[in-house]
């Protein structure tokens, strides 16, 4: 979560990590590797707070300022803080809280977090956009829906309808039959409600697409939302391999013939791995 500060408190934090950084530096004694590396991880940790507390993803050049600390020092204390996960950065090159904050917010599933999970999935829907010409979307599980959360438009007119907030069965769409396959969302109960006639309305039926979804990987909804409509979605997942989100790439029947499924769901489970290990999971840990 991120705590937005007024100006004047950001100045004198900024004021107070400066003195501080100036009283270690001109402290006399302090020269043993313990405190060296104690004084590290001081500069860290600040730089870090600066970082999560912003309102906005701040520059490299604006957290040199901040700190006062040398351009060398600065970017070696944030690629430690890359390595680790602790900051990211956005499309622009600048640093944001890392993956192990949106990490976080998925297991707490809070609401003013999602953003954080959204952006670090967001360079995977660049990227599927980009190779599919086709629209992306991540979405997160809720309740006993799916919320969507972000959306990469692709190169078409057509198909390229905004999902973000928008309610749908997910029985009937590829992202929410990944999270009844995996077990994020309770199966539906009751009569299933046919949006087209090609809904899959039978709850045999739906078991056995379910393992199907669970076997390859990767799950698709072929005109059983919309008619002339087709999505393929895949897991995203956290260290302990439980699923906490969901990328997708959806477009009009014309572009994604039947015998382009696979390749497709195959590109979209490889992004979708991609945000995962981010996250810090491991193809040891197995699916959950």
């Amino acid at each position: 979560m991120q705590v937005c500060l007024t100006a004047d408190e950001r100045r004198s934090y900024a004021f107070a990590v400066k003195q501080r950084f100036h009283d270690m530096e001109q402290s006399t004694g302090r020269t043993a590797v313990g405190t060296a590396g104690s004084q590290a991880v001081d500069r860290a940790a600040a730089l870090l707070d600066l970082i999560v507390t912003a309102d906005q993803a701040r520059t490299f050049t604006w957290l040199v300022e901040e700190l006062g600390l040398a351009r060398s020092t600065t970017s070696r204390l944030l690629q430690a803080l890359e390595r680790n996960r602790l900051v990211q950065r956005d499309r622009q090159g600048s640093f944001r809280p890392g993956a192990l904050f949106a990490l976080y917010a998925a297991r707490h599933n809070a609401g003013n977090q999602l953003h954080d999970l959204a952006e670090l999935a967001q360079p995977a829907l660049d990227r599927l956009a980009q190779q599919t010409g086709e629209t992306a979307n991540f979405a997160v599980p809720r309740a006993d829906g799916v919320v969507q959360v972000s959306q990469v438009d692709g190169r078409y007119l057509l198909g390229a309808t905004n999902w973000v907030d928008i309610e749908v069965p997910p029985h009937c769409s590829a992202l929410g039959k990944v999270f009844y396959a995996f077990g994020r969302l309770p199966l539906p109960e009751g009569p299933l409600e046919a949006r087209t006639p090609s809904t899959i309305v039978n709850r045999a039926a739906l078991d056995a697409d379910l393992a199907v979804v669970r076997r390859r990987g990767w799950a698709a909804a072929v005109e059983e939302l919309e008619v002339g409509l087709v999505a393929v979605a895949a897991p995203v997942r956290g260290p302990d391999g439980a699923v906490v989100g969901a990328v997708s790439v959806s477009g009009p029947t014309a572009r994604i013939p039947a015998d382009r499924l696979p390749g497709l769901g195959t590109l979209v489970a490889e992004q979708a791995m991609t945000v995962s290990t981010q996250l810090g999971f491991s193809r040891k840990v197995g699916a959950a």
